[in-house]
């Protein structure tokens, strides 16, 4: 098959930020690049994350050679638990990614299950024709790589997420070098994060942050609670160097705080020295002045240690008045709310609030690339074709404009989820869609798929409520016993007898019917529920859900 091509098919990640899924495929062969989730808008009532629809996957089950992770955050690795409990195929991730899907897995139960391969940055690897060298990166996180994936038509380079950091605090920095070789050697398509797109200039380095971090350390006399992500371990390093120096004893809370702290000293990305840490119990045996708590929770998470504190209702985490809180990170968009509910408590007992609104010097720095690095990106590879991955669609708009105007690109291509991009070594064409979405999983259950209907439902019950006619029918004669009830919640009547007169609906439509009909359960439940439904739209013009209930005595 000399007319073979290359198809790039996205499945999340490119339309919305979050859910990060794309497949790769040649002839019969499919290699998934990361399987992220995404942490649903306010609109999606009750629901707790969202992952990608895989249909096109399980359609080709026998096809899919693995998954190779870019790095290790939710939206890269948190959908595996659904995606692996329909695909069973290994997973190739750098070590340090591999110790949270380990973590991640077992709490699923489906680690036994899963063959976990570990990749290391420069070292090659084969899934079919598919030959793939991870390049390292530097991100927010430790561990990430780039990937060179070496196809029958051409080289396709895939920066996950990345910026361009040369001092990052663990030494290993992001290896242009590599990069600059398959620009050389010529590039068919390069995939690159279009997260940071709308900003100029360079991002700042991670070492940027110490010396405001060092300042606020400096100044503050009680308790520091130190808040950032739980993955951000250059931070959490930072944060505890700091500690040392200014005399402050180690307090870790939170429990994605406490496995991330864990597991970055157990890889040696954090040197603990002997006697730092303490227990969250002997915060109080030790002088305010002395303590520093490093906590979880700078997104306002309701059950988050911070969320907790910020109500003194910790265990361990008392906020006193003169205490400071730093929450190192930046707002996710749509935690606004959350975030504000805690900055107000915590105002409410009287800390002092640090947080990144512009006035408090440089206390976070992004972990994805600005304007200039991405340019910088695209001349040392050179590619034939540029597509721009993760991000909303105008990020991806914007992202294609900044490559065509390096002029160092033919074509710079924007695809959505479920397009499907075929490539040769001169052309790149869009062939058509498949099945991509998103699929709402409750209680991170890898089992309670929520389906639109269920949505649906959800919204029309918090806008409208219920109704609840219950009848109590004899089930020897047939004869309706006592007066039927109406139950309603979240329904308000606008008028006074509004319901009385619902009731006297109800009796009419059971006076109205036959012996048969009574007798059908069904069939007078839906006649109840079509008079009702009339009868309140026409005098409220509200919808409430209406379920009548039978009682048989």
């Amino acid at each position: 098959m000399a007319d073979a091509k290359l198809q790039i098919i996205p499945l999340g990640g490119l339309g919305e930020f979050g859910m990060n899924c794309l497949a790769l495929r040649y002839k019969d062969d499919i290699l998934v690049i990361d399987a992220g989730l995404m942490f649903p808008e306010t609109e999606l009532l009750g629901v707790d994350i969202v992952v990608p629809d895989i249909s096109y996957l399980v359609e080709n089950r026998e096809l899919v050679r693995g998954i190779v992770l870019t790095h290790g955050h939710e939206d890269h690795i948190g959908g595996l638990p659904w995606i692996l409990s329909e695909l069973n195929v290994p997973v190739y991730a750098t070590e340090f990614t591999l110790a949270y899907v380990e973590g991640k897995l077992d709490e699923h139960k489906m680690l036994d299950d899963t063959e976990l391969i570990e990749i290391l940055p420069g070292v090659k690897f084969t899934l079919g024709p598919f030959t793939v060298e991870p390049i390292r990166v530097t991100h927010s996180l430790v561990d990430c790589v780039a990937l060179a994936i070496d196809t029958p038509v051409g080289v396709v380079v895939h920066t996950g997420d990345f910026k361009i950091d040369f001092s990052p605090p663990d030494g290993k920095a992001i290896d242009l070098h590599k990069f600059a070789e398959y620009g050389k050697r010529g590039i068919l398509a390069l995939l690159q994060d279009s997260t940071n797109v709308d900003r100029p200039g360079y991002t700042p380095g991670e070492w940027s942050v110490r010396p405001r971090l060092d300042e606020i350390f400096s100044r503050t006399k009680r308790k520091l609670f130190f808040s950032c992500f739980s993955s951000s371990i250059y931070r959490i390093r930072i944060a505890l160097e700091l500690a040392q120096q200014h005399g402050r004893k180690v307090a870790i809370l939170g429990r994605s705080m406490v496995e991330s702290s864990e597991i970055a000293q157990d890889l040696g990305y954090i040197d603990v020295p002997q006697g730092l840490i303490i227990h969250p119990g002997q915060i109080n045996d030790h002088a305010p002045e002395n303590v520093m708590v490093l906590i979880s929770g700078t997104q306002g998470e309701p059950m988050s240690a911070l969320s907790r504190a910020s109500v003194d209702n910790h265990k361990h985490a008392r906020i006193q008045p003169g205490d400071t809180v730093l929450l190192s990170s930046r707002v996710i968009p749509g935690n606004e709310k959350s975030i504000g509910r805690v900055i107000d408590h915590l105002c409410r007992r009287d800390a002092q609030v640090i947080y990144d609104d512009g006035s408090h010097g440089l206390i976070h720095v992004s972990g994805h690339a600005s304007q200039e690095e991405q340019r910088l990106m695209i001349n040392l590879l050179r590619p034939k074709f540029f597509i721009p991955v993760h991000g909303d669609y105008r990020n991806l708009k914007k992202h294609a404009e900044l490559a065509k105007n390096t002029g160092v690109v033919k074509e710079a291509i924007v695809i959505e989820d479920g397009d499907v991009l075929e490539l040769d070594g001169e052309s790149a064409v869009r062939s058509g869609k498949v099945t991509a979405g998103r699929i709402c999983i409750d209680s991170g259950s890898t089992a309670d798929v929520v389906q639109d209907i269920v949505i649906r439902d959800r919204r029309h019950l918090s806008e409208d409520g219920f109704v609840l006619p219950i009848l109590t029918i004899n089930k020897l004669t047939g004869l309706v016993e006592r007066q039927p009830e109406l139950v309603t919640r979240g329904f308000v009547s606008g008028e006074t007898g509004l319901m009385e007169a619902a009731r006297e609906v109800v009796i009419k439509t059971l006076e109205n019917s036959t012996a048969e009909e009574k007798a059908d359960y069904g069939v007078i439940k839906e006649k109840i529920r079509i008079d009702l439904k009339r009868y309140i739209q026409k005098n409220t013009s509200r919808r409430p859900l209406i379920m009548p209930v039978i009682l048989e005595i």
